[in-house]
């Protein structure tokens, strides 16, 4: 359908144009012949009567005086006169016989009077010639006038009829051209809400409903009607959206599976932990007693067996309360409160206060924000990167820097020493859950800090990460949401 009106605008739109260019080729050919022909010839026809005038004065001046210089336009004028007939007569033709006439009269008049006349004076002097046939020659000027002022008039009346045809052409070149731009008007129109129909239409259709579907409403069916070309990506999109729709399916069938698990993994973890803690504590207490009691009264290799168990018994109950702690972060939730980290490390310098002064530690502390969350948590995030920083020292001094700054909605904060370090290499290992890089006999603890770390900040909703291209010691960075309204916060 589309095709067919498209093809009959075509054909109309040419007719109009085919028409336009023959009537302004008609429009030209008249002009032409009005300025190029007709205009010339009748300049031509007056240069011929001039002519023969003439002629006829020098002929005058030749009978009353004799002298031959007046002879000259009598001469000129029959040069002038076959120039201006053959010019008359290459422009409009021969006017039905009127231009040979007058060059017929013309010759009459030389023949039968101006010529015997010039011979006569010659022969005889002006004053002693006989007297010609004047009223001969007076009659056949006339005759010459008369043709010569019809030659005029006809040439008047073909101005006349091209300056018509020029009118009438200019005329429909007009009508033509307007009707050109109406039929311009009617097509872009036309064409206008044919595309509308047709096309704008359904495609407007078919993105309302993409933008339906896009909004969450996965099982509105998509129905589009219009080009074949628009039905088929109606039908593409309703087999993406069929996709999506399985896909989430799966997704939601993954998520409660994972959710299931991660709940089952945490109930075991926390159940696990603390029903270890009752025979773990008998474990400990009697090889506690086994060791004040028998100590020294076994031999030596039994008194490090016992400190062998003492050991393993008290290392166990630190793996098992760094367990019990790690999975209870998110699960066991409390009221989130505006908490002033300023205050919150301050509190952690004075409890490392010991160890600060047994080490020569510098801890230099920038202005920290306040942010919502968990005060015990975020507290225990800032511990245990303060504790390894303390713990994994080199040959100098510790010195740690804590700051924070504003990115875009985020805080982030950075802990820096001028510790051991971590390769690069080891930056996402070093937060799975009891990881070490180095032997317990090096250095103490369980493992289990940093990624205690992460699971807060991310249960926070930041992230945290180690800088791997610092030029010595380690540096860990992570962000939290910023609290644009701490105030409210803590009313």
């Amino acid at each position: 359908m589309l095709v067919i009106i498209v093809t009959v605008l075509l054909v109309m739109t040419a007719v109009a144009i085919s028409s336009t260019v023959i009537a302004l080729d008609s429009l030209g050919s008249a002009r032409e012949r009005a300025v190029g022909a007709i205009e010339p010839a009748a300049r031509e026809a007056k240069d011929l009567n001039r002519s023969l005038l003439d002629q006829e004065t020098g002929l005058r001046g030749y009978v009353l005086t004799g002298e031959l210089s007046f002879l000259t336009p009598y001469s000129d004028g029959q040069s002038a006169e076959r120039r201006a007939a053959d010019a008359v007569r290459g422009h409009v033709g021969d006017l039905n016989g009127r231009v040979g006439r007058i060059e017929s009269l013309a010759r009459q008049w030389r023949e039968e009077y101006a010529e015997l006349t010039i011979a006569n004076i010659r022969h005889s002097g002006p004053a002693l010639a006989p007297p010609q046939d004047t009223d001969r020659g007076r009659v056949i000027f006339d005759q010459l006038r008369a043709e010569v002022a019809g030659l005029q008039t006809d040439i008047g009346e073909l101005s006349q009829a091209a300056r018509d045809e020029l009118d009438r052409a200019a005329s429909l070149v007009l009508w033509l051209v307007i009707g050109m731009g109406v039929l311009l008007v009617a097509v872009i129109g036309g064409l206008s809400a044919l595309l509308h129909r047709l096309l704008i239409g359904p495609l407007a259709s078919l993105a309302e409903q993409v933008r339906q579907v896009a909004s969450g409403d996965f099982h509105h069916e998509i129905d589009v009607h219009g080009p074949l070309e628009t039905v088929m990506l109606g039908d593409d999109v309703n087999t993406m959206r069929h996709r999506i729709v399985q896909e989430l399916a799966t997704l939601d069938a993954a998520k409660t599976e994972l959710q299931r698990s991660n709940s089952e993994l945490e109930q075991f973890a926390y159940v696990a932990s603390h029903d270890l803690q009752e025979p773990l504590r008998k474990v400990a207490s009697f090889c506690q007693l086994l060791q004040r009691r028998y100590g020294g009264q076994l031999d030596e290799r039994a008194d490090q067996y016992i400190g062998f168990a003492v050991d393993g018994a008290k290392r166990m109950q630190g793996l098992i309360n760094d367990l019990l702690a790690f999975s209870r972060v998110g699960r066991i939730t409390r009221e989130r409160t505006a908490v002033d980290l300023n205050q919150t490390v301050n509190h952690l310098v004075d409890s490392f206060s010991e160890r600060i002064e047994e080490t020569h530690a510098t801890l230099v502390v920038g202005d920290l924000p306040s942010v919502r969350g968990e005060p015990s948590l975020l507290s225990a995030v800032f511990q245990n990167l303060i504790s390894n920083a303390l713990k994994f020292k080199g040959q100098d001094a510790p010195i740690v820097n804590i700051e924070a700054e504003r990115d875009g909605d985020m805080w982030k904060f950075s802990v820096h020493d001028n510790g051991i370090g971590i390769e690069p290499e080891y930056a996402d290992r070093i937060f799975v859950i009891f990881q070490r890089l180095h032997p317990k006999d090096a250095y103490p603890g369980t493992g289990i800090g940093l990624a205690m770390c992460r699971k807060i900040v991310e249960y926070h909703g930041g992230t945290i990460w180690l800088k791997t291209d610092v030029d010595s010691g380690t540096r860990f960075e992570f962000t939290l949401p910023a609290d644009d309204q701490p105030e409210e916060a803590n009313a």
